[in-house]
């Protein structure tokens, strides 16, 4: 767990610090930006308008992420209270689980005097601080989506060439995500007893639930958990390769891979989701999450969409 990347003292500014969230998220994006604008070349559309497009996309990306995380995490409450009674807020990685000074808490963390636990800071603000976390992907997928549809069309691109042409980025950015995920301690898993479980620190997120779940004590540290993070980051690189490499050169038209993305997405996601422990909205008794709700009529539209496309095909090839 490192949830800041580096950071170091520079003049004037003083201590500039890079959250590993945040950056391995700007720096996944940022490539599949690279990829896109080369490939849109190869397509014969205008480079500049794909650059313009992947940055709206990234900034109504940004802004539905972060609502669906507000809506279905579990966490409005701490926003509010963050501005109103922060006190009332754990600090999840803070260094002690008792305090008597605000020193012992670690960070910028406060120490409560009445119950010698610490808290965050007064921030009213915090609920637009998207670089300390808390983005969920497919609010800003839902987002980003019907812009770009917009966007595309006023400016004739071509939507099912675009919507190709942004898919294996998509899931490059995300593999790159899930590792920031990792470093910051979110979107942990459940406990497991297997070889490949993570123990991540005292006073992280992990180790404050199953200290809150009675799974642990004040003085233990985490039990090992699944690397849900990683699992999702490698199913979304295998999911970019099987895109880029095998589906991008055979398909035979746009908006296959677009469709195929839908589908393996919803599918990885879905399974990711069975060994995770995270708050993040559940249903029916905690057996389905949010992410699975939204992964259903994806995953079913990708599949209509590749019956329709093979429809289109079989027409025009009676019509020749």
């Amino acid at each position: 767990m490192k949830p800041v990347l580096f950071a170091f003292h520079a003049p004037i500014l003083g201590e500039v610090t890079f959250p590993a969230y945040f950056t391995l998220l700007a720096i996944g994006f940022g490539l599949a930006m690279v990829l896109t604008v080369r490939e849109s070349r190869k397509l014969g559309q205008d480079p500049q308008r794909i650059l313009d497009t992947n940055l709206w996309m990234v900034v109504w990306g940004v802004i539905g992420a972060r609502v669906l995380h507000l809506v279905a995490d579990g966490h409005f409450h701490d926003y509010v209270n963050l501005c109103r009674a922060p006190e009332l807020v754990p600090a999840i990685d803070a260094k002690v689980s008792w305090c008597a000074t605000a020193a012992q808490c670690g960070y910028d963390y406060l120490c409560n005097a009445a119950t010698h636990t610490c808290h965050p800071p007064k921030d009213c603000f915090a609920a637009l601080e998207i670089w300390r976390g808390g983005l969920a992907y497919y609010g800003g997928f839902l987002a980003a989506v019907p812009f770009a549809w917009w966007y595309v069309r006023k400016h004739q691109l071509g939507w099912w060439k675009t919507a190709d042409l942004a898919s294996p980025g998509i899931m490059l950015g995300l593999f790159f995500g899930r590792i920031g995920c990792f470093l910051n301690g979110c979107c942990y898993g459940k406990v497991t007893q297997s070889a490949i479980g993570v123990v991540f620190p005292r006073g992280s997120a992990p180790w404050r639930a199953q200290l809150d779940d009675h799974v642990i004590a004040a003085g233990d540290a985490a039990r090992a958990v699944h690397p849900t993070q990683l699992y999702e980051s490698v199913a979304c690189l295998a999911i970019f390769a099987l895109l880029y490499y095998v589906v991008r050169p055979r398909r035979r038209a746009f908006g296959q891979v677009f469709a195929s993305m839908l589908i393996f997405y919803a599918l990885a996601r879905s399974i990711c989701e069975v060994f995770r422990d995270d708050d993040r909205g559940v249903f029916f008794g905690g057996w389905v999450s949010t992410s699975q709700l939204i992964s259903l009529p994806l995953a079913a539209g990708g599949i209509a969409l590749l019956w329709w496309l093979a429809r289109q095909r079989r027409a025009v090839a009676a019509g020749a």
